[in-house]
C-alpha cells in the first residue's frame, strides 16, 4: 500500500475513535443548566425593556444547540487539521482587533469603550477578544509543539555581539521572541479598547502552554514583570477606580459599588438551599444585568449554597476531566491543545466567581455556559469540540 494513502487511512481511523463520554456529559449538562438559568435570570429584564420574556432563554437556546451540534462536528475532525489552521485564525485574531478600532464598526459606549464589533445582518456582534484566546491557543500550541526539533542557530562568537547573541540562543530567548512580540502586539491592541479582563484571559493560557511546553521558569518571571507593567498602564480611569470600589463598595454604593452590593446581596439572601428556582427578588431590576456576568449570584439566590456548589463540582470535574485528557493526549500538539483550552476556561471560572463574590475587582469576564452571550457560547463549546477531537485519539490501554 503506497505510504500516502496508509496515512490517510490512519488519520481517518484516529478521527472516528471513542469519544471521551465523562467530559461530553458535562458540557452537555453545564450548557443546559446554563441556558435554564439564562430564562430565570432574564425574564425581568426582557419583560422591562418590553420584549416576550422569553426574549433572551429563546436566543440562548438557539446559539446553544447550534454550539452542541458545532462540537460535535468539530470531535469528529481530526485534530491535527487544526495546526495547519493555526495561522489563519491567529491573523483574523489580529484583523478583528483593528477593525474594533474603527469607528462605525465597534459599538460606542459612553465611557469610551470599544470591544464589541456590531451586529452584520444574521451576524450578532461580538467581542474580538473571544476568537483571539481561540487564535493564540491554537498558534501556540502548533509551534511550541515543534520545540526541540527546530535546529538552533550558530552565531560567530568572535564579536562581543554574536556571544551575547549565541548565549541568549543556549538560553532559549532567541525561541521565544515570536510568542513574546505576538502577546505583546496583542496587549497594544486590547490597550486602545481598553480590555484588561480579556488581556487577562488571553495570557494566563498562553503562559501555561509556554509553561507545559516546557520553558524555563526564569523567562516567565521576566514575562511576568513585564506583563504586570502593561496590565498596570491598563489600569486607567473607570478600571483604577474600580479598585477603590471593590475595597469598600459601600462607600460607592450610588457609584460604582452598586451592582457588587446587589451581587452580594442575592448570594446572601440564598442560604442553604435557595429561594427557589424563579424566585429570586434581586432579578427584579435590582441587580442589573442579572443575565450576564453576575448571572451565578442569581443561581446563589435561587438554588442556594447546595446548588450553586453543585454547579461548581460540575465545572471542578469538567476541568480534571480536560487535564487528564491533555495528559494522555496522543501527541504534544493535542497536549498542548487541551492545556490551553482547559486553562482559558478554568481561569474565566475562577474569575467571574470572584467577581460577583467581591473577592476581586469588578471586570468583564462571563461565566462560561452561563453567561447570556451567543457568540462567547458557541466559541466555547466550540472549543470543547476541539478537546473531544483530541479525547477521540488517545490511545488504548494495554491489554494485559
Amino acid at each position: 500500500m503506497p505510504r500516502r494513502t496508509r496515512d490517510l487511512t490512519m488519520s481517518q481511523q484516529l478521527a472516528r475513535g471513542p469519544i471521551d463520554l465523562p467530559f461530553l456529559m458535562l458540557v452537555v449538562m453545564l450548557a443546559t443548566i446554563g441556558v435554564i438559568m439564562v430564562f430565570s435570570a432574564s425574564f425581568a429584564t426582557a419583560v422591562n425593556e418590553e420584549r416576550r420574556a422569553t426574549y433572551y432563554f429563546e436566543r440562548q437556546a438557539i446559539f446553544a444547540v447550534m454550539g452542541l451540534v458545532a462540537m460535535y462536528i468539530i470531535s469528529r475532525i481530526n485534530y491535527q487539521h487544526f495546526r495547519m489552521m493555526s495561522l489563519l485564525v491567529l491573523g483574523i485574531s489580529f484583523l478583528l482587533l483593528l477593525l474594533v478600532l474603527v469607528p462605525g464598526v465597534h459599538t460606542n459606549r459612553t465611557d469610551g469603550v470599544r470591544r464589541w464589533i456590531r451586529s452584520i445582518g444574521p451576524i450578532p456582534s461580538f467581542q474580538p477578544s473571544e476568537v483571539v484566546k481561540l487564535g493564540v491557543v491554537l498558534f501556540f500550541s502548533a509551534r511550541m509543539s515543534k520545540r526541540g526539533s527546530e535546529k538552533k542557530r550558530q552565531y560567530d562568537t568572535s564579536v562581543t555581539l554574536g556571544q551575547i547573541a549565541q548565549k541568549l540562543e543556549d538560553w532559549g530567548f532567541m525561541e521565544l521572541v515570536p510568542y513574546g512580540v505576538i502577546l505583546l502586539a496583542i496587549a497594544v491592541l486590547m490597550y486602545f479598547e481598553p480590555h484588561l479582563s480579556g488581556t487577562i484571559l488571553i495570557l494566563v493560557p498562553a503562559a501555561a502552554i509556554l509553561f507545559v511546553g516546557g520553558v524555563k521558569l526564569r523567562w516567565f518571571a521576566m514575562g511576568g514583570a513585564a506583563a504586570g507593567g502593561l496590565l498596570l498602564l491598563m489600569l486607567q480611569g473607570y478600571q483604577s477606580k474600580r479598585i477603590l470600589v471593590w475595597k469598600d463598595p459601600w462607600a460607592y454604593s450610588q457609584d460604582g459599588g452598586y451592582q457588587i452590593i446587589q451581587s452580594l446581596y442575592a448570594i446572601g439572601s440564598g442560604g442553604l438551599f435557595g429561594v427557589g428556582f424563579g424566585q429570586s427578588r434581586q432579578k427584579q431590576l435590582f441587580l442589573p444585568e442579572p443575565e450576564n456576568d453576575f448571572i451565578f449570584s442569581i443561581v446563589c439566590e435561587e438554588l442556594g449554597l447546595i446548588g450553586a456548589g453543585l454547579i461548581l463540582l460540575l465545572f471542578a470535574l469538567l476541568i480534571l476531566r480536560g487535564y487528564w485528557i491533555a495528559l494522555h493526549a496522543r501527541d504534544k500538539f493535542g497536549s498542548l491543545l487541551v492545556v490551553g483550552i482547559i486553562t482559558l476556561m478554568a481561569v474565566q471560572v475562577f474569575l467571574n466567581i470572584s467577581v460577583v463574590t467581591n473577592l476581586l475587582p469588578t471586570t468583564g469576564i462571563s461565566l462560561p455556559f452561563f453567561s447570556y452571550g451567543g457568540t462567547a457560547l458557541m466559541i466555547q463549546l466550540a472549543e470543547m469540540g476541539i478537546v473531544l477531537s483530541v479525547s477521540r485519539q488517545i490511545p488504548a490501554p494495554k491489554q494485559g
